[in-house]
């Protein structure tokens, strides 16, 4: 679970500082920095599985370019920042196991990762360039000062006394500097044991990335959790694949493997060998019949002869729909349930607007379902209360409108001095009297006014007929469905904006 992120140097986020709770709604127009925000937890998480250039070459560039890692780095002009650098607060998982089946048990769940990376003009390839680390640490948080960092609506004496566990009084890895040259070490958790040295210019990946059960397994852990860290993109092309029987469980960030997972989950809580009546179809079932009125039954069709599983959906008067038939947005709320309903699926989960498809009705729904899918912070962790976060970005009014207000973080570009420099960064600011607001009464606290492009987000006609009336060749358009005297009256809320 990440608690916490600092980022600076990274695309347009300089020194931006981010707190998370089990879940969080960023609202902002578009290109101001929130899919930036994602693609910075992305890259963390690809540098605990890769090398530093294939990590930088998997996330998304500006304009949707690949292969030139420099446009990661933020730039004013044609001058880039020399260095990224971020910093990551986060609870980790008290067991887990490595790559060989080690079997791991943290010494402490708390803990902080910095890393700083650095442009190297490569000479073999000066119009590729590399990547260097210039810093990597892992410490532990003591848990005396949670109370301090985790602010966020929780019950102290069971969901924080589950997850928080061990103690610690060195760090995990740390950087120093001997005789110019820049030393990343790697200690062990226990006592015994001298700690590993490497030379950061030789290497090519994180120190992180590298561990196991035997040296550290409270870096190994960290790892695991960073590894969990990722971005849906739920394609219904891919929600709409049938599976073989061989598939392993395990919805993919496209969604794909929707059916295997699905079917899985059910085999978990057949009755009697019937898998066909697992109650895990019911509760699908349920779910969507909160998007969709006329749901009898969800389940998944077994071709024995092709050995396929496919989704399909059964309606009050019998008719069955397999996935090909089912529109996007019904395909990407079932992926969603059955995310929910898998005690495997853990860590952060970033989704891009996850209104796309859903009927204005039915966000109350859709918004139900995330918040169930993060972490009960009111229970205790484990199987039936997997440690899961949900962060979601949004433009959308009925979304802003809807989400609990102490979720909500309003991302915006604001223009800051530094270093004798102007330019312009991504903020991120909350409500006044929320959590966050409590912890910095005077940093980044959004006005109320703010919420109104959300809240009012239609402009009087008087507005639109002006910009409208001063483009040359158009003519005055037709009044507008939402200007009808009859319908006006049904908008008792709204202001005209000046």
């Amino acid at each position: 679970m990440l608690t916490k992120i600092r980022i600076s140097g990274f695309k347009n986020l300089v020194d931006v500082e981010v707190k998370f709770g089990p879940f969080t709604c960023i609202a902002g127009p578009n290109a101001v920095g929130k899919s930036n925000l994602f693609d910075a937890i992305r890259f963390l998480s690809f540098l605990t599985n890769d090398t530093l250039l294939n990590a930088a070459l998997s996330v998304r560039s500006e304009g949707g370019r690949s292969g030139d890692i420099r446009s990661l780095f933020h730039r004013i002009g044609e001058k880039y920042d020399e260095k990224i650098s971020f910093e990551a607060e986060m609870i980790i998982p008290r067991e887990g196991v490595d790559d060989l089946g080690q079997k791991a048990t943290a010494s402490i769940t708390f803990v902080r990762y910095r890393l700083e990376i650095g442009y190297r003009i490569e000479e073999a390839l000066p119009s590729l360039g590399g990547l260097e680390l210039i810093r990597e640490e892992l410490e532990h948080i003591n848990l005396g000062n949670a109370s301090k960092l985790l602010r966020f609506p929780h019950a102290p004496n069971t969901w924080r006394k589950s997850v928080l566990k061990g103690r610690r009084t060195s760090p995990f890895i740390s950087t120093i500097q001997e005789s110019n040259n820049t030393i990343i070490k790697l200690s062990q958790d226990g006592t015994g044991g001298r700690p590993k040295s490497f030379l950061a210019s030789h290497l090519p990946r994180t120190v992180l990335s590298t561990v196991n059960a035997t040296e550290s397994p409270t870096a190994l852990l960290t790892r695991r959790e960073m590894q969990s860290w990722r971005l849906l993109q739920l394609e219904p092309s891919a929600l709409r694949e049938p599976d073989k029987f061989t598939t392993p469980p395990g919805l993919g960030a496209d969604g794909s493997h929707l059916p295997a997972t699905l079917f899985h989950l059910a085999r978990l809580n057949k009755p009697d060998g019937l898998v066909r009546q697992s109650p895990t179809y019911d509760r699908v079932s349920s779910r969507l019949s909160e998007l969709i009125d006329d749901i009898y039954e969800v389940n998944i069709d077994t071709d024995q002869q092709r050995e396929l599983l496919t989704l399909q959906v059964t309606e009050r008067d019998g008719t069955v729909y397999p996935a090909r038939s089912l529109s996007d947005g019904t395909l990407r709320f079932l992926a969603l349930t059955v995310l929910d309903l898998d005690p495997n699926a853990r860590g952060v989960i970033c989704l891009e607007e996850p209104e796309n498809g859903i009927h204005p009705e039915r966000i109350p729904a859709m918004l139900r379902l995330l918040q169930d899918i993060a972490c009960d912070v009111e229970s205790a962790v484990g199987t039936d209360n997997p440690l899961r976060q949900v962060i979601v970005n949004t433009h959308s009014p009925a979304v802003v409108a809807q989400v609990p207000d102490d979720s909500l973080l309003l991302a915006e570009v604001k223009e800051v001095f530094k270093d004798r420099v102007r330019f312009k960064t991504a903020c991120f600011s909350w409500l006044p009297d929320t959590w966050r607001s409590k912890m910095e009464p005077t940093a980044n606290t959004a006005p109320r006014g703010k919420l109104l492009a959300y809240l009012n987000p239609i402009a009087p006609p008087e507005q639109v007929f002006e910009i409208e009336d001063k483009m040359p060749g158009k003519k005055k358009p037709s009044p507008r469905v939402v200007d009808r005297d009859d319908l006006q009256k049904l908008f008792p809320f709204m202001v005209e904006q000046k």
